[in-house]
């Protein structure tokens, strides 16, 4: 079943078309934005996006997620591109489909169907590196599988033909042995899923024994959205040279070093980028890579302040951490990317209502950002525009915190005042 289930996710064409709803709940502009980070995912796993198709609608179609007309719309497309030789070869959704939806858009397009999360998925899959993420991965791949088999054996229907009881579709010669191999692999694939959780309880054990042996050092938090320059802080930081790159996804393992800021040491971790409509089973299955997160003592919100929806994208990762319990610890946020930020100024006779386009980074820090005074700070990790500030604030932070957790060995640190 392992092999099946990569054949169907992993083996991606090159060519794809991207398909997204607005509706009430998620304006065009919205939309256009989600496409936007889908089309960036589709890159990541080396799909280039040949066209995009949206549609307005209250809700998706329980069938077809889109409707007919729009179904229709998308072959003609896809078959117009075949005549010229430029062949499609998926269709990527943005939201999450059922096995029925894949099936009905399967049959009418005649090319694969991939939705947001097995997208995901397959990234997740070609970054694993380590036994522990992979196991987390195939996880993953395995609970998103498990409610979508139906549609894995629809092949048995075309295999009717004849007369009589035994021939067409849905008869009774051919629905036993359907079923029958279905629930045998129902049955294979809950056992790995069982055997999977298994490993990684053990795999979690041995990591909460190394983080207890780790000493009296304060633990801090790398977290933030995919891609705003955590790995990059980190190599900053640490002087150590973890895998960083323009992609989605990049770290998927944490990531832990020792880190002296003058004479204070602390442990630094980097952690998985969060992301919108990050899969439920990848959460569940990468919980226990965000253990590093849990038993932080202080959390650096790594913030691309150049992305036009980072406000957005900070209430993703707050989301996430709320739902990990950890929405109480003390943080500290950096907005990075400061000489990527970039605005408009707006004409004289411009009437039309300023937008975040036509905000300058000097009114931006006067706004809200300005209420969280020492709790914030504006950098540039690939420029090392104020990385002395940063170290500053990191050491001011980590020596309260160390006197408060460790109160009778400041004898390490001479210089911490207890008073």
């Amino acid at each position: 079943m392992k092999e099946e289930f990569n054949s169907t996710t992993q083996a991606k064409a090159e060519t794809a078309i991207l398909v997204g709803l607005i509706t009430q709940q998620q304006d065009e502009r919205r939309t256009q934005e989600y496409l936007d980070e889908l089309e960036f995912l589709a890159d990541t796993a080396g799909v280039t996006v040949m066209r995009r198709f949206t549609q307005k609608l209250v809700a998706p179609h329980a069938v077809s997620y889109v409707g007919s007309g729009k179904l229709e719309e998308m072959r003609e497309y896809i078959q117009r591109m075949e005549d010229m030789e430029n062949e499609v070869g998926m269709a990527i959704f943005d939201d999450e489909l059922t096995a029925k939806q894949i099936k009905t858009i399967e049959e009418a397009l005649k090319i694969k169907v991939l939705d947001r999360t097995s997208l995901i998925l397959d990234i997740f899959a070609m970054r694993a590196q380590t036994a522990h993420a992979k196991t987390q991965v195939e996880l993953a791949q395995y609970r998103y599988l498990l409610p979508r088999l139906q549609r894995m054996w629809t092949h048995l229907e075309r295999q009717g033909g004849g007369s009589g009881a035994g021939g067409g579709k849905g008869s009774v010669g051919l629905r036993g042995p359907g079923e029958t191999q279905l629930e045998m692999d129902r049955r294979i694939i809950t056992q790995r899923i069982s055997w999977l959780k298994q490993q990684l309880a053990d795999i979690d054990r041995q990591k909460s024994t190394m983080r207890k042996n780790r000493g009296r050092l304060i633990r801090v938090a790398l977290v933030g959205y995919t891609n705003v320059g955590k790995s990059t802080t980190m190599n900053l930081l640490s002087k150590s040279n973890v895998f960083a790159e323009n992609k989605l996804f990049a770290t998927l393992d944490t990531t832990v070093r020792k880190v002296v800021v003058d004479n204070l040491p602390f442990l630094l971790s980097d952690t998985v980028g969060f992301i919108r409509k990050l899969p439920h089973d990848l959460v569940e299955s990468f919980k226990s890579t965000l253990d590093e997160v849990r038993e932080a003592d202080l959390l650096v919100h790594v913030v691309d302040i150049s992305h036009p929806d980072f406000e957005e994208q900070m209430e993703v990762v707050d989301a996430t951490l709320a739902d990990l319990g950890c929405s109480d610890k003390p943080e500290i946020i950096i907005f990075n990317k400061i000489d990527a930020y970039t605005w408009v100024v707006k004409e004289s006779d411009d009437l039309t209502p300023a937008t975040r386009e036509n905000v300058s980074l000097d009114e931006l820090m006067r706004t809200w950002m300005a209420k969280l005074g020492d709790d914030c700070i504006f950098i540039s990790a690939r420029e090392k525009t104020n990385l002395e500030e940063l170290r500053s604030l990191l050491y001011s932070r980590i020596k309260q915190l160390h006197v408060q957790k460790y109160p009778y060995n400041d004898f390490l640190y001479p210089d911490i005042e207890t008073t």
